[in-house]
């Protein structure tokens, strides 16, 4: 189901599309999944399976950008629709969001915007 207008409009913070190897895991479970796109508020990624995820509990997603360098994301899945999971960002270290900050500063050209929605994270 594709994005209205009205959605983008009211969205506070810039979608990257990005590829990268990622890993669910939440409790001792753990799935392989597709990142579709990453923000400062949270990320859409899908599985190849249906994943039997407990929307109530917290969970980890793991992003490798390559070598030793990832993006560790804890939140909670906020919607789901088919294998796609939305989750929301309810922690994340500092490195991470060092990490997250260049990709998405890196995508987006415009510093303004990216203070923007730091502000907004607060």
């Amino acid at each position: 189901m594709a994005l209205t207008e009205s959605d983008d409009e009211r969205r506070l913070f810039t979608r990257i599309f990005f590829d990268a190897e990622s890993v669910l895991a939440q409790g001792d479970k753990a799935w392989s999944v597709q990142l579709i796109d990453i923000s400062l508020h949270g990320l859409l990624v899908e599985t190849a399976e249906a994943a039997e995820i407990d929307k109530t509990a917290l969970c980890t997603v793991s992003i490798h950008l390559g070598g030793d360098v990832q993006i560790q994301m804890q939140g909670n899945i906020v919607r789901q629709r088919g294998n796609r999971l939305g989750m929301n960002c309810a922690g994340v270290e500092l490195e991470s969001l060092m990490h997250l900050r260049r990709l998405v500063e890196l995508n987006q050209g415009d510093s303004k915007l990216l203070e923007r929605e730091l502000k907004a994270l607060y």
